[in-house]
């Protein structure tokens, strides 16, 4: 069995990131700012929320009150409302996209100048 003493003047591996300015980073403020806006995490969970909701919705209001206890129909409903929904988010994402492209080629301002930075 190999094993490694620690000797009293041998610094642990703790001690050793326990020094400050040991890295030419250390001294500089480190950058905390998220990587994702917030805008889009909400739009994010705003459609999360409709891609479970408005489809279950759809096919309980349908299947009974429009199509009169045929589930076929009220399953492809709550089908054909989930591609709404998902053509919906890609539409906003690629209208989002082509908003920050010419704020970049307007004023070069921002979200886009400010990722260049990171």
């Amino acid at each position: 069995m190999a094993t490694r003493r620690i000797i009293s003047q041998e610094k642990t591996l703790l001690e050793k990131d326990d020094r400050v300015g040991s890295s030419p980073a250390a001294s500089e403020k480190s950058n905390i700012t998220p990587a994702v806006p917030a805008s889009v995490i909400i739009k994010l969970l705003a459609f999360t929320f409709a891609m479970i909701v408005i489809p279950i919705a759809s096919y309980f209001l349908t299947v009974d009150r429009l199509f009169k206890g045929n589930s076929t129909y009220a399953g492809a409903t709550a089908a054909i409302m989930a591609n709404v929904v998902l053509i919906g988010y890609i539409i906003v994402a690629m209208a989002e996209d082509q908003s920050d492209q010419e704020n970049e080629k307007k004023g070069g301002g921002g979200k886009a100048e400010g990722k260049k930075d990171l």
